[in-house]
């Protein structure tokens, strides 16, 4: 049986679980909108963005390493900008051989690379604390509410709750393959060929059983009211907390922006 949860939300009794999903939102993408102004080497601005992280992990009453043993998963992406080690001009510090071609790593490259690394890392970590302490219902009621494109809120909103017909629909087949087939030992047979033939089939089916059902789901939303968007039970109501933690991250984003432009490598 396959059973898979797509939501990363966390409950905890905390400061930062209570907020309105519009404040928490607002401040994860001003961190990352931050992060990608600082300019390169500017470390001091970094740590105190590193911080602001652990400050609203800690408020949260998660354990020191919750984002960062999460966030590790992105930085092979992060790699796709290895390039600009060799491409960015500056003091020659390492020479690789690689026969006819030498790449030389200069130190702007290096500078730029790891402050490539650094950006995305701590954007990845608050993205990660967002989706920990939001629940995904007020996390769209969250960009509709700051004027998201509706398109592009609808197209979120389905693709998660369709995922879950997905999966479900792909624990029937399984089940029913199982049901099915006569096993003498716990080792399938059949050669890959066969093999690869039958999980083509299975495909197709998963492709075609989950059209036809997401189309009876969204008939049975539009039966039971559904006008565009999801409905929760959060109010939606900004308190005095609410602005004076919009005012604090603000601040220190701020601050952010100084030490970074001021003390840059």
């Amino acid at each position: 049986m396959i059973s898979a949860s797509f939501d990363r939300f966390l409950y905890r009794d905390s400061l930062i679980h209570r907020l309105d999903a519009r404040v928490k939102v607002s401040v994860t993408l001003l961190f990352i909108l931050s992060n990608a102004l600082l300019p390169d080497g500017a470390w001091p601005a970094f740590l105190l963005a590193g911080l602001l992280v652990a400050a609203v992990g800690m408020l949260a009453h998660f354990s020191v390493w919750f984002a960062i043993k999460r966030s590790f998963v992105a930085l092979p992406f992060a790699l796709a900008a290895v390039t600009v080690l060799f491409t960015i001009p500056g003091r020659p510090l390492l020479t690789i051989p690689l026969g006819s071609w030498q790449p030389i790593i200069t130190d702007a490259g290096f500078l730029r690379f790891t402050s490539i690394l650094v950006r995305s890392w701590l954007s990845v970590q608050m993205a990660i604390l967002l989706t920990a302490v939001t629940p995904f219902p007020d996390l769209i009621h969250a960009l509709r509410h700051l004027r998201a494109p509706q398109p592009i809120v609808t197209i979120i909103s389905f693709m998660y709750r369709y995922l879950y017909v997905l999966v479900d629909e792909a624990g029937r087949l399984m089940r029913a393959r199982e049901a099915r087939s006569a096993r003498l030992s716990q080792k399938g047979g059949g050669a890959l060929a066969w093999r690869a033939r039958v999980v083509g089939h299975m495909a197709g089916q998963l492709f075609l059983r989950s059209y036809e059902r997401s189309g009876r789901v969204y008939q049975a939303m539009l039966a039971r009211g559904y006008r565009g968007h999801l409905l929760t039970m959060n109010p939606h109501v900004l308190a005095r907390v609410d602005w004076f933690a919009l005012f604090i991250s603000g601040l220190w984003l701020t601050v952010v922006q100084l030490t970074g432009f001021i003390f840059r490598f």
